[in-house]
């Protein structure tokens, strides 16, 4: 949908839309703190003859009011949950000047403001806008529940509510029906309207296939709604498992699982907020298949749509909680955070990917009276879905369903990890302050206890890599945690109160073009060499990289059964994993020390520096290869796309540049300046001239809305010209 945008006049924008495009660091977030004008008009249609007309806006930032020809109404005050502006008593068959007022202001009466946050709460209307026309009488929303999961025959109970503005005499039929993947009907239910709020059964149901991680298999849920007050249809996909925090762990369909995941924003470089279901749908893929992952957390605030469909298609789930970070303002605020659970709740309750509802501030102090009132609210809402409170202070109140915990045990309690690995977390009672045992999950942990850049020393690399194994590994060996989620994902833009003093917070295992550090492999190796294997050093192979010099102790990263080391000295080590320090990991890290080389002249200074080659075996068999140069040149800039085609509804695509040598590896200390040429119909989303950072970059394109071409060239003054060619479809 294309808007004009105040203060920028005659500028049309696309939805979704940022109000103010940062530089990548050093700017000035108070840039967007302000009100934004948006406006469109909007034509009559005999189409909206007798009807009920809407917009439905998915997100915007934060504080918004909606005008028709100068008189305001609606509004929301929150930057995260969609809202419906109806437009009917006010549409006129000449005019209709639609006027979007939204404040970027750091409002205290609406969270998560009024403290200081932790991350950008970029304005604008960044999310997708739909013009809803329906009949007087429509399905407004509804909830599906499933019960008996586990057993042969399974039950369903579908919550219908209406939409009934103008009270309406309700009369009339609906009808409900569960197709499956193919989308064949399986089972059909009528019902009666009995008021705003109508329920259809569904008993013995059976040969119904599992939501898994493996095969998250999803059925549709289709309600008609046949009225002499109107016609209307609505589709929610479900899924049909059972998930369950206790004492000892977490089970999925009665199964254990550890849970193992990391923390996301939902920011990106240049655009923040505003990207499309592309670009959501990325981010779920890269947790899953890239870092193999099985949850995460949407920190600190609801997101994407798009993001927590990905999730339900593939099988990653998901803790979802509401906006906030540390701060509780008055009794306004609080009111608006107990509502903030309500829309989130009602929006999200059929993602079978969803576990876990977070109605707590993110590390706020203890408010009993405020977070029994959140707690009352997601279980009046939703009895089929536990609820937690991210908290950092150890003693805090349990009110919610599953002690959820920020704990930094590596860095604030200053364990000497080098010489004493770290082997176990936090007693829980320590932490709770109770005597038994109760449902518990770690949620946080490293982050800004040991902030990396990717263009860090080597040793640093390691000692973040550690950091990171050392936690997996003490929760992987606790039975009575249910897992640990890590901070986080990605490097993020921040207050200038955080970070670096560049504004972005160097936190992630990713960079903030999602591009990976070394310690993103440390998850990526947890993963089954079924899925992907993974053969990772941690390493750059440099004689005089580290102090003293030298590459040992040589950590390498993999999930193959051993490595193989040869050098051409004729010199072949076969290494296993380091199942003493690391036992309870499904897969340890392979260590090459001083002893394994036996007085060689390999890895040490002053001696010969050689090549290194790698081999990885599962089940005896070679599956994977590489080639550390002891002699590295430059040799080709590297420029791939996450695919090949650009669709023209505003979904981006992200392009890598990665610096290589001769053996195709990572060159990290190239920070070569880059420049970014597109013809056809793409545009650039952020500057065209930009620079390698650690040897590797990336940067997003979209579609201009023209079908056709698009040609992306990447120029610099080291390599030859790199093109990639696009598709632009439907």
């Amino acid at each position: 949908m294309s808007w004009t945008a105040e203060p920028f006049k005659d500028c049309v924008v696309d939805l979704p839309h940022t109000a103010v495009e940062l530089p990548l660091d050093y700017f000035d977030e108070t840039s967007y703190q302000r009100e934004f004008t948006y406006q469109k008009h909007l034509n009559w249609s005999d189409d909206f003859a007798n009807k009920e007309v809407s917009l439905v806006f998915d997100g915007a930032m934060a504080n918004t009011r909606v005008f028709l020809d100068g008189v305001q109404i609606g509004g929301h005050k929150d930057g995260y949950t969609p809202f419906e502006i109806r437009l009917t008593p006010y549409l006129k068959t000449a005019g209709n000047l639609i006027t979007v007022c939204v404040d970027g202001s750091e409002n205290p009466e609406i969270p998560p403001f009024g403290g200081q946050i932790d991350y950008l709460t970029y304005a604008g209307i960044y999310r997708e806008v739909w013009l809803k026309v329906t009949d007087r009488l429509s399905v407004q929303n509804i909830m599906i529940e499933t019960d008996k999961v586990l057993d042969t025959n399974k039950s369903v109970k579908v919550s219908c509510f209406l939409s009934n503005p103008d009270d309406l005499a309700l009369s009339g039929t609906l009808k409900a029906e569960i197709l499956d993947a193919d989308s064949n009907v399986i089972a059909v239910q009528f019902a009666e309207i009995i008021g705003l709020k109508t329920t259809i059964d569904f008993f013995e149901l059976a040969d119904i296939h599992l939501w898994t991680l493996e095969n998250p298999y999803l059925y549709q849920v289709r309600v008609s709604l046949d009225s002499d007050k109107g016609i209307d249809r609505i589709i929610q996909k479900i899924g049909f498992r059972t998930a369950d925090f206790a004492a000892d762990g977490f089970r999925l369909n009665g199964e254990k699982l550890k849970l193992i995941g990391l923390n996301r924003h939902q920011s990106f470089p240049y655009s923040g907020y505003a990207q499309g279901p592309a670009s959501q749908e990325r981010d779920a893929d890269i947790l899953k298949y890239d870092l193999a992952c099985n949850i995460v957390r949407t920190s600190h605030y609801p997101q994407s749509n798009a993001f927590l469909d990905r999730c339900d298609e593939i099988g990653l789930l998901v803790l979802e909680e509401i906006p906030g970070w540390q701060h509780i303002g008055g009794d306004v605020w609080k009111d608006e955070s107990v509502q903030n659970v309500r829309r989130m709740i009602e929006r999200d309750w059929n993602h079978p990917s969803i576990i876990l509802w977070g109605v707590r501030i993110n590390e706020s102090d203890d408010d009993d009276a405020f977070y029994q009132r959140t707690n009352a609210m997601a279980h009046q809402l939703d009895s089929t879905r536990q609820t937690g409170g991210i908290r950092k202070h150890a003693g805090s109140s349990l009110l919610e369903d599953v002690y959820t915990m920020n704990d930094f045990v590596l860095g604030e309690f200053e364990i000497p990890h080098v010489n004493q690995p770290l082997t176990s977390l936090r007693n829980q009672s320590e932490v709770t302050g109770l005597p038994q045992k109760v449902p518990y999950l770690v949620t946080e942990y490293n982050g800004h206890m040991f902030p990396t850049k990717v263009t860090d020393q080597e040793q640093r690399q390691v000692e973040h890599v550690t950091r990171h194994l050392e936690v997996l590994n003490a929760a992987y060996g606790d039975d009575n945690i249910a897992g640990c989620i890590g901070w986080c994902m990605f490097d993020y833009n921040t207050h200038k109160d955080f970070g670096s003093g560049d504004r972005i917070c160097h936190h992630g295992v990713l960079t903030i073009f999602r591009e990976p550090k070394f310690a993103a492999y440390a998850y990526a190796s947890q993963g089954s060499p079924k899925n992907r294997v993974v053969l990772q050093p941690v390493t750059y192979w440099a004689r005089g990289e580290r102090n003293i010099g030298g590459t040992l102790p040589l950590m390498i990263l993999s999930n193959c059964d051993f490595i193989r080391l040869s050098f051409p000295n004729g010199t072949s080590i076969d290494l296993q994993p380091d199942t003493e320090t690391f036992a309870h990991l499904p897969h340890p890290p392979f260590m090459l020390s001083e002893s394994d080389l036996s007085g060689s002249e390999v890895g040490q200074w002053g001696m010969r520096w050689m090549d290194i080659e790698m081999v990885g075996y599962v089940n005896n068999m070679q599956v994977v290869s590489r080639t550390l140069l002891a002699d590295p040149v430059a040799t080709s800039l590297a420029v791939t796309a996450d695919r090949s085609v650009l669709t023209n509804d505003r979904n981006e695509v992200r392009i890598s540049v990665k610096a290589l040598d001769q053996a195709g590896n990572l060159m990290p200390y190239i920070d070569l300046p880059i420049t970014i040429e597109i013809e056809g119909s793409a545009k650039l989303i952020g500057p065209d001239v930009t620079s390698l950072k650690g040897g590797a970059t990336a940067f997003w394109i979209r579609s201009t809305r023209e079908l056709g071409e698009a040609v992306i060239g990447v120029h610099s003054a080291r390599f030859a010209v790199e093109e990639i060619h696009f598709s632009v479809e439907n």
